[in-house]
């Protein structure tokens, strides 16, 4: 695979979420922190959150010797590094998410410049101030190189919000892409539901639902169609989505709450066409419906990479070239990084 195929040799993983140690203890009270259990065993605490049992230092989370030795064993010859989704920190006050993010970002572009054929980048925004989201996402790709932003679902702005439309012409003016990927609620903000953290469900349920709520917000919302230039895309295959599409097409062509624009046949899915997609869904039954069920003209690959639901479906390699040709797309690597497709 080569050229506008995406580079020679390997695939183009745009999904895998990095922990910086220039980011430790910059957002306050909130953290993050790692640190130890009388026993040994580690804890990274982010806010009002604790993940026990995840060794974060000497793992690929933040050693990149290890990560692209794994990713050499795994195909992956290029990675779009991102933020670690328990440090989104959007509901901290802004100016320390503003600061946050700079050191996250910062730290960030050091990775990737130190790995220029390996690593592309993707950055921190403080959304709870759009403005200043806005002024991050063109310091970040005109001052440190990266790529394009990176945002939770959730932050108290619904992303159909007329607030929401300078950094949505932010994305545009840059000519980069956005993408959307859920955390856990009850970090730094008000927890969703309670039943969600028994047995880490929050991590498969929660997810799955605010994925399918982005998607359909950023539809029933207008926002691909007043920002018809915007590349968003969305982590898991969208997570919900493909299981409920037939039934929010109806609901768009039948329902009196459907913008009337929205009702015309062929007018939903056409909207919904613009929107991207990531593969990482896990099962191969799963990644043969959301390909057969979404399309592939929008899918690229992604793996959560080194994460407890790591494993894409097999089918995957049938799609190697296509989900490639998309990521160059996606992150304009052809115009951005062209030496990554030598």
């Amino acid at each position: 695979m080569r050229s506008a195929d995406g580079p020679a040799g390997g695939l183009i993983d745009v999904h895998g979420h990095i922990v910086l140690e220039g980011s430790m203890g910059r957002a306050g009270a909130c953290g993050p922190e790692i640190g130890y259990h009388p026993d040994g065993s580690p804890w990274f605490r982010v806010g009002n959150y604790q993940l026990d049992g995840v060794a974060y230092r000497g793992s690929l989370f933040i050693e990149a010797d290890v990560r692209l030795a794994a990713m050499d064993a795994a195909g992956i010859r290029v990675q779009a590094l991102s933020p670690n989704p328990l440090t989104y920190l959007h509901f901290i006050a802004a100016p320390a998410a503003v600061d946050f993010c700079r050191a996250h970002n910062d730290s960030l572009a050091e990775v990737v410049a130190d790995h220029p054929d390996r690593f592309v980048g993707l950055g921190a925004l403080p959304m709870q101030d759009i403005e200043a989201a806005c002024a991050e996402l063109h310091r970040i790709v005109g001052e440190l190189g990266l790529l394009g932003g990176y945002i939770g679902t959730d932050f108290g702005t619904p992303l159909d919000a007329p607030a929401m439309d300078g950094l949505y012409e932010s994305c545009i003016e840059l000519d980069v892409p956005l993408f959307l990927h859920p955390t856990q609620s009850g970090i730094d903000g008000p927890l969703l539901d309670e039943r969600l953290r028994r047995w880490d469900l929050d991590l498969v349920l929660e997810y799955s639902l605010e994925e399918a709520l982005a998607a359909a917000t950023l539809v029933f919302g207008g926002v691909v169609r007043r920002h018809p230039a915007l590349d968003i895309c969305l982590s898991h295959g969208g997570g919900s989505l493909a299981l409920a599409l037939s039934k929010l097409r109806k609901l768009a062509e039948r329902r009196p709450a459907s913008p009337a624009w929205l009702k015309p046949e062929g007018v939903f899915d056409e909207q919904l066409g613009r929107l991207w997609f990531d593969c990482h869904v896990t099962g191969a039954r799963e990644f043969a419906f959301v390909a057969e069920v979404l399309g592939t003209d929008r899918l690229v690959y992604g793996t959560n990479f080194g994460g407890w639901d790591r494993g894409t479906g097999p089918d995957v390699v049938d799609l190697a070239g296509s989900l490639n040709a998309n990521a160059v797309r996606l992150l304009r690597l052809a115009r951005r990084a062209p030496h990554l497709l030598g």
